[in-house]
């Protein structure tokens, strides 16, 4: 008998991109199970571990399971219990975009019994609550496209069975809403904006006078700095609480310009300390 190294549960809601991920996973060297009722974790883990040449499994958990999702919590801790390494993605988006997704895809939502795409979605939300409250990974797909959604993916879990701190900084502009999936939210609006540089304006925070601009402002490296000294208070924390996941918001207006310097300028300094750290820019060529 062999012990698996590590299980992802892959959940969230219809539409969000749980079949990509499970895609994603199954690339990075996992057993993917799809649509698998909660009831019958144990004995499927129980089967996976009698194969020798098994020992990463990913399994799909969603609403399609109607009425044996109810048993997922209890699942959840017995596995844990087990002392099986145990993470779980949820994977979101806002509601307009999964009904136009579901739209394009022309199916019913599974649990839409009358056939109103939101009415599923809102009964979806309401059932994946407590399963989303103590997920290890929260990823809003909203604005990712396939690509970027298994870059993330592979960043979080492409070393499996490190039990390290990973992060993901992510750029945005707040003119196109807050990130859904974030642990802590920055803002860059207090430094002066590139933009009303006639020079500045076409570049992007990725090119070096941009760069340069904003961080060569005192209260940048200020924030850094004091950023820098709370990350490393909760690194610790978080490690305790066996949370191995962090996502980091930088905003400004547009997500053009001071944001994505200074969301790269922060993952310099994660990676210095060791922290395997991915830069998403949301809202880069938005504007």
């Amino acid at each position: 008998m062999t012990q698996l190294n590590e299980i992802v549960l892959v959940t969230g809601m219809t539409g969000a991109g749980r079949g990509t991920a499970a895609k994603a996973l199954e690339k990075l060297g996992y057993y993917v199970i799809d649509n698998l009722p909660p009831v019958l974790l144990e004995s499927t883990l129980d089967t996976m571990e009698q194969a020798p040449d098994i020992d990463l499994l990913a399994v799909v958990v969603d609403a399609r399971s109607r009425s044996f999702f109810d048993a997922l919590e209890g699942a959840l801790v017995r596995l844990r219990q087990r002392g099986v390494p145990t993470r779980v993605l949820y994977l979101e988006a806002a509601d307009e975009v999964l009904v136009r997704r579901q739209e394009a895809a022309r199916r019913p939502h599974p649990l839409s019994l009358e056939g109103r795409l939101m009415d599923g979605f809102t009964k979806e939300r309401e059932l994946l609550r407590g399963v989303r409250a103590g997920a290890d990974l929260v990823v809003d797909t909203t604005s990712l496209n396939v690509h970027q959604l298994g870059q993330r993916l592979r960043a979080a879990f492409g070393e499996p069975g490190s039990r390290g701190l990973r992060a993901s900084v992510m750029s945005f502009g707040f003119k196109y809403g807050i990130p859904i999936d974030a642990d802590m939210v920055a803002d860059m609006r207090f430094l002066p904006n590139p933009y009303w540089d006639p020079e500045l304006r076409p570049m992007s925070g990725l090119d070096a006078p941009v760069r340069d601009y904003v961080r060569s402002q005192p209260r940048a490296e200020e924030f850094l700095d004091q950023y820098e000294d709370l990350i490393s208070l909760l690194t610790d924390g978080f490690l305790h609480e066996d949370k191995h996941f962090l996502t980091l918001a930088i905003g400004c207006t547009g997500g053009r310009h001071r944001s994505v310097a200074m969301s790269e300028a922060f993952a310099e300094r994660l990676r210095a300390h060791g922290v395997s750290t991915l830069v998403v820019h949301r809202d880069l060529g938005r504007e």
